[in-house]
């Protein structure tokens, strides 16, 4: 396989932008997002079949309705600025300016569609370049884009690699973005369900929030993660078809004896994470741990909208010994995840807010590689509906961003009712689980 090959890079700005109320909103930043501003952004993006019209005139389009989208997601073609204040804090507003996403064309020789969508692992070196600003940091949106898209054209295939700034967007905002992108690029004048762009703050707040940020703040950055010495990483995409996805549920729920009804995605990962668990020659007495992301959304009253563009997720942890954690069984373990995401009540969102707006605690590649597993994205994300003229996705995958031992990425399968989990974990785990007979005989090959 050969390396990218940079065909164009271009500033594509949204087509609105005469508007004065589009030139001159302010959008401050609340907890939820300002502790994203030391990690990386979001990268996610899509494998489609190569059309075999495709030409320049498909390039352009797809700038054309990325312009069109902007008009609706105006933070997305501004920048952050920031306002220093003494004692070595400083504030950070959304300026939505204009300032444009980048749009980069690429050419990837000799990689096919098959490389990327049978290969046991993930081609991590092939992967990761078909998404921009790789190495940014959020706080760098300052100068960098909030938005930046990657097309690259393969043999067969074209990726479309989306990064957005992190403190701009969640998961749930990132796949309306594109979402609405992908209307718009099949025809719509308009996006079906428009941002709510209004970010949602606690009565009483102080704004804008002042938080810890010395000036030297890149050699903060550097002393976190100089310590962290990435052994060999492997990925891979485990497939759990809707009728594996069931019988696990099924297992899970028989084995307790409780009210309490696990999900789907509970029963996936509580097997997911004791296989890691036997793979991983852990100590029956060392004690594991696995965050989930929470959406904040529905848990609110009233409810913040889907449609809310910005951060609205809550990390929550289930720690448990090894031992137990094989001993009690898939049942037991899913119903520790169940009762850990239903004590994430609104009463605890708020607590959360109103502490973290007190005393200020960012988020650092340093303490976010952990040995805890982490859980980001949902399968409730619409991936598969996306269609910019060429019909469905045939695959999704995630971007080096924020990725280390134990980072779990769930999305929606191909097929309705699936799930894949893509697991990023150091290479003999992974590998020892493909042997992991009782984890396996749920995962479609």
């Amino acid at each position: 396989m050969g390396g990218i090959k940079l065909i164009s890079t271009s500033i594509v700005k949204a087509a609105a932008s005469h508007d004065i109320k589009f030139s001159t909103r302010k959008i401050d930043l609340t907890p939820w997002d300002l502790q994203l501003l030391l990690v990386d952004p979001i990268q996610k993006g899509l494998l489609f079949h190569k059309p075999k019209t495709y030409s320049q005139y498909n390039i352009q389009h797809l700038k054309t309705s990325l312009s069109r989208t902007l008009d609706f997601f105006p933070p997305l073609c501004g920048r952050l600025a920031t306002i220093n204040h003494q004692n070595n804090t400083a504030s950070f507003f959304i300026n939505c300016n204009n300032a444009g996403a980048l749009f980069i064309h690429s050419r990837a020789d000799g990689v096919t569609i098959s490389d990327i969508n049978d290969s046991t692992y993930v081609p991590r070196d092939v992967v990761d370049s078909f998404f921009p600003l790789n190495g940014v940091k959020n706080y760098q949106g300052t100068s960098e884009p909030l938005l930046a898209v990657q097309v690259t054209e393969l043999v067969d295939g074209v990726f479309i690699g989306c990064t957005i700034n992190h403190t701009v967007a969640d998961g749930t905002s990132f796949w309306h973005f594109f979402n609405s992108w992908s209307e718009i690029s099949h025809g719509l004048d308009r996006a079906s369900k428009p941002p709510v762009l209004q970010r949602w703050f606690l009565d009483g707040t102080n704004l804008p929030i002042s938080i810890p940020f010395p000036n030297d703040h890149n050699k903060v950055l550097l002393d976190e993660v100089m310590d962290i010495d990435p052994p060999s990483l492997k990925e891979r995409v485990f497939h759990f078809s809707k009728e594996q996805i069931a019988q696990l549920k099924a297992k899970a729920n028989a084995e307790i004896d409780s009210n309490r009804s696990i999900s789907s995605l509970q029963a996936v990962l509580a097997h997911l994470w004791r296989s890691i668990i036997r793979c991983s020659d852990t100590h029956p007495d060392q004690e594991s741990s696995y965050r989930l992301l929470i959406g904040a959304r529905p848990r609110l009253n009233p409810p913040l909208p889907q449609e809310y563009f910005g951060i609205a997720v809550q990390a929550g942890t289930v720690t448990m010994k090894a031992g137990e954690l094989l001993e009690r069984g898939l049942g037991f373990v899913a119903r520790e995840m169940n009762k850990m995401v239903a004590l994430h009540t609104e009463e605890k969102i708020r607590s959360f807010l109103e502490s973290w707006a007190k005393e200020p605690k960012l988020l650092t590649e340093g303490n976010m590689a952990s040995k805890a597993l982490v859980t980001s994205s949902s399968p409730r994300f619409n991936v598969y509906g996306n269609d910019f003229g060429w019909g469905r996705p045939v695959a999704v995958r995630s971007g080096a961003g924020n990725k280390s031992h134990g980072k779990i990425t769930v999305f929606s399968g191909v097929e309705e009712g699936s799930i894949d989990i893509e697991t990023c974990l150091f290479a003999g785990i992974l590998e020892a689980m493909g042997n992991d007979s009782e984890f396996m005989e749920a995962v479609t090959v």
